[in-house]
């Protein structure tokens, strides 16, 4: 079929894609249903834009415009969650950053990113201003001790990004890595791979318009796996958290019929191991996705008895969180079973990047579970690059592929399994040794917590 002039893309038929858009449609489509939870607060979609339109416009009248970063350290509060929002919606880029780095790394984060205004949570008052007063950056408090966006006030229309967001290409966020090697990278993110990654997620969770989403996981890290979005494109209700507490966790599963949750396992560990899970209360199965670290078969069988399901995906900050998942369509399989097919990191979620584990020639390793190759990636939810970082950007996408460094193996069942970090494998006696599969050992000893 030969593509004519008049098939090309037009105004009326072609649109850049960004996750803005969900909020949008959500508040048009059910502007009364509950969006955000706070504490003892409850917003709906359209109280919920109008927290992001004040955020925005405070923004502008900053001096905050196209192409600027905006950095912001906070806590789940409703404020973090409203400036994934509010800055890409001004052209703007958002630069989540870490509540647990020192005035020194947060300083040069700043820096790198050549940041052009801070938002800094109180919580995180002392070492944020530190270093916005280090690197020069103008920094403004959240909250009732500064800039307030939670109180009503007189409505605001959200800004018009449909008139910047034209290049879907064009950067969304700026996140940083750990930098456990060195200073940390700034992965850029863009609009088109944050919209396809959320609405992946909408798919792997089965996120609804029912869902309710408990935000024990870090907004900061990966924008919350894009979960900032994607719980907004079911039109669900996010539940803000101000820390990671059992205590907290379990009131707020029983307060607001919490359906969904995402965490590292040690998270799990915590709640399972607190008195307080006696106290949990569900009228329905708690989905729980978790990744880091594969679960142990008495951390399923506990959680199995509290009435929670788990989800183990995969993923990195250069592509969006989650890249992969297993889930078990089986739910009578036993706990050993399901310990040993959740160790897996499955197969790649809907809209996620192609996977492929490659030896050490770039070639495909057979699905026998036990050769051993390098986890590679290519697809549309993958960075854009390193900012600032041309080296690196080519390192890691040498070959037409992302290079994860990460050591798996690909069962005959096409899930994939990841058995180490290529730099954290031990050699002992000439032989490489699993990191994973000596912590695997040491969980299944009845005195290790």
């Amino acid at each position: 079929m030969r593509v004519e002039g008049h098939l090309a893309p037009r105004a009326a038929n072609h649109q850049a894609l960004t996750p803005l858009d969900f909020l949008v449609r959500s508040q048009e489509a059910f502007p009364d249903r509950p969006a955000v939870a706070w504490r003892d607060r409850v917003w709906s979609y359209r109280e919920f834009a109008q927290i992001v339109a004040r955020m925005a416009d405070f923004l502008i009248r900053q001096g905050v415009g196209d192409g600027d970063v905006v950095s912001i350290i906070a806590t789940n509060r409703p404020e973090m969650l409203a400036a994934h929002y509010a800055v890409p919606m001004l052209g703007a880029v958002l630069n989540s950053i870490n509540t647990r780095l020192d005035a020194g790394t947060i300083s040069y984060i700043l820096e790198h990113s050549e940041s052009r205004l801070f938002l800094i949570d109180p919580a995180s008052q002392a070492a944020a201003e530190a270093a916005a007063q280090a690197s020069g950056v103008p920094a403004h408090l959240l909250g009732e001790v500064g800039l307030e966006l939670l109180a009503p006030r007189a409505d605001l229309p959200l800004p018009d990004h449909r008139g910047l967001i034209t290049d879907e290409w064009r950067p969304i966020c700026l996140n940083y890595t750990s930098g456990t090697t060195g200073k940390p990278k700034g992965v850029v993110y863009h609009h088109r791979g944050a919209y396809l990654n959320a609405i992946g997620n909408v798919l792997a969770l089965s996120l609804n318009q029912r869902s309710v989403y408990l935000w024990t996981l870090p907004m900061f890290h990966c924008n919350g796996w894009c979960h900032t979005w994607a719980v907004t494109a079911a039109g669900g209700l996010h539940v803000c958290l101000d820390r990671v507490d059992p205590a907290l966790i379990f009131a707020e599963i029983n307060s607001h019929a919490v359906s969904h949750m995402s965490c590292a396992p040690v998270v799990l560990y915590m709640m399972i191991n607190h008195p307080g899970a006696a106290s949990i209360k569900l009228s329905r199965r708690l989905t729980v996705s978790t990744g880091g670290a594969s679960p142990t078969q008495a951390l399923i069988e506990q959680l199995d008895r509290l009435g929670f399901d788990l989800i183990h995906l995969y993923g990195l900050t250069e592509s969006y969180g989650p890249a992969s998942l297993c889930d078990l369509d089986d739910a009578d399989l036993d706990a050993a079973t399901k310990a040993m097919l959740l160790a897996r990191q499955g197969v790649r979620h809907a809209t996620a990047s192609h996977i492929r584990i490659l030896d050490d020639n770039g070639q495909d390793v057979p699905a026998d579970g036990a050769t051993l190759g390098e986890i590679t990636l290519a697809g549309n939810t993958l960075m854009a690059g390193y900012y600032r970082d041309e080296a690196a950007t080519e390192t890691a996408f040498k070959g037409g592929l992302f290079h994860t460094g990460d050591l798996a193996v690909m069962h005959p069942d096409g899930r994939m399994e990841i058995k180490d970090r290529a730099k954290d494998v031990i050699i002992s006696g000439g032989e490489n040794i699993s990191s994973l599969e000596v912590e695997s050992v040491l969980h299944q000893h009845p005195a290790v917590l």
